[in-house]
């Protein structure tokens, strides 16, 4: 068997080193497309930081054998053409979308992306997204609502903490009020009278024989 032709060896390793260094693949068919058309498409993917280049399938095929890009060998039918995707993979696609509309002829077939397949509708839904910058700062907007939430939170725990502690001593203070203090007892009652003592006595009667009282006196003698 002959050996390859070193020209197709260095389109070989030319197709897998643009695959390995790009972030994602977008395979297309371009029957029909001018040189005119081809040119303008190129300057298009160049600002949105894509590349779009066009190798035979055979040579496509070696280069993808056993790589983790082989999923593409089922889309290399027909003239086929690769936009390597140095940026954002939605702008790519948005930009071969856009152009795909004026020019019918581009047709996307499908691509790879971090090592899944994707279709054309998967394509046209990352041509939906907005552009990388957009997303970012709506995540940045987004993040700096959440802490700003987290920020609110916390400064209210705090505050709160304080209230019910408050509200706590509070109601454990009208609860001592009620109770006798702590190290008193209640009054005590009478006390006993102590061991060997007796009672104070009742007033005493008068003796037998003794006079009555003046009062007494008085009647018994205005009577006699």
């Amino acid at each position: 068997m002959d050996s390859p032709r070193p020209e197709k060896v260095a389109v070989v390793d030319e197709v897998r080193t643009r695959l390995a260094e790009a972030s994602a693949a977008v395979v297309t068919e371009y029957r029909g497309l001018t040189v005119a058309d081809l040119a303008a498409l190129r300057k298009n993917l160049h600002a949105s930081g894509g590349e779009y280049k066009i190798f035979k399938n055979t040579l496509v095929r070696r280069a993808i054998d056993g790589s983790p890009h082989a999923q593409l060998e089922e889309l290399l039918v027909g003239p086929t053409a690769i936009a390597f995707v140095h940026g954002d993979v939605s702008s790519v696609a948005k930009a071969l979308r856009d152009f795909g509309r004026t020019n019918p002829r581009l047709v996307l077939k499908g691509g790879m992306l971090d090592g899944v397949l994707l279709s054309p509708a998967q394509l046209g839904a990352l041509a939906d997204l907005p552009p990388r910058e957009v997303l970012l700062a709506q995540f940045a907007g987004a993040l700096q609502a959440s802490l700003a939430r987290v920020a609110s939170l916390l400064q209210a725990l705090p505050r709160n903490l304080a209230y019910g502690l408050q509200a706590l001593l509070e109601d454990r203070g009208g609860a001592a009020a009620a109770a006798p203090e702590v190290g008193t007892s209640p009054t005590p009652p009478a006390a006993a009278p102590e061991v060997g003592t007796s009672p104070t006595p009742p007033a005493a009667a008068p003796e037998v024989g003794t006079a009555a009282p003046e009062g007494d006196q008085e009647m018994r003698a205005g009577g006699e």
